[in-house]
Order: structure tokens, then sequence, then C-alpha cells
């Protein structure tokens, strides 16, 4: 039985993922009615083999492929054969899965310095004086 390697310690058994087989969409040639080349897949992210705090962090995702159970469900059609079809659907679950479970660097607060709020002001007060300078002149 094969998996799915996301990275060298973390992947997905086979069992996790439901593919079928379906006909493509679209305009096609001889074969569009006779040959089911697009894939369907289906992952259930809740029965996974994956850690918990990753399938709270998928089952936490915005995306319009991910059910209200918490499955995700993705069609594969770009390709003509059936096996191309198979490994595109495969490859983007995987990232879907790694973009998915990154944890973003909290932003650090940061300050100007004070040469940077010098010119700053010298930059706005020479702005001032040429503004003043084009004034009429009062005697």
């Amino acid at each position: 039985m094969a998996q799915l390697f996301l990275t060298d310690t973390l992947w997905i058994d086979d069992a996790d993922i439901d593919l079928s087989a379906i006909r493509a969409q679209g305009s096609g040639g001889q074969n569009v009615n006779k040959v089911s080349s697009a894939i369907h897949l289906r992952f259930d992210v809740a029965k996974s083999s994956l850690p918990e705090y990753m399938k709270e962090r998928l089952l936490a995702v915005n995306d319009s492929r991910l059910t209200s159970d918490g499955i995700f469900v993705l069609k594969a059609q770009q390709y003509r054969t059936q096996e191309q079809n198979r490994d595109d659907a495969l490859a983007r679950l995987g990232e879907w899965i790694s973009e998915n479970i990154k944890v973003q660097k909290a932003r650090k607060a940061t300050k100007p310095s004070r040469a940077a709020k010098a010119k700053r002001l010298d930059s706005k007060k020479q702005h001032s004086e040429r503004k003043q300078r084009r004034q009429k002149v009062d005697f």
C-alpha cells in the first residue's frame, strides 16, 4: 500500500484517501462519452491519520472544497489519462495540506529610529519653508 509523503516524517495512508474515476467534463473527441479519465478525490480530514493539531488547523480553513462535514473534495481532469489526473489530484492534496498547516510568524512591533524621525521632521520643515516662500510678500 502506497502513501502520500508530505515531509520525511509526515505522510497520509492511501486508506485515508478515496479516489474514484469519473468522466471528464467539457468538449472532447471520440472518447469523451466512453472513458473515465477524471479523478474525484475525497479526503476525510477528521478521520485521517494526521496529528490532532493539524486536523484542527485544516478544518478551520475557509475553502470551498472543504465540506461542512470536514471532507476535502477535489476533481482532477486536466490531463487525458487517469494516471496523470490521479497524480495531479494527490499532488494538489499535498499542496493544500502543506500550505494550510504552516504557522505564521508573529509580527514584531517596530518603531522608527531617532534618526528616521529627525529626517522626517527636517523634510517637513523644508517643505513648509518652500511653501512659505511662495506666498505674497506683505510690506
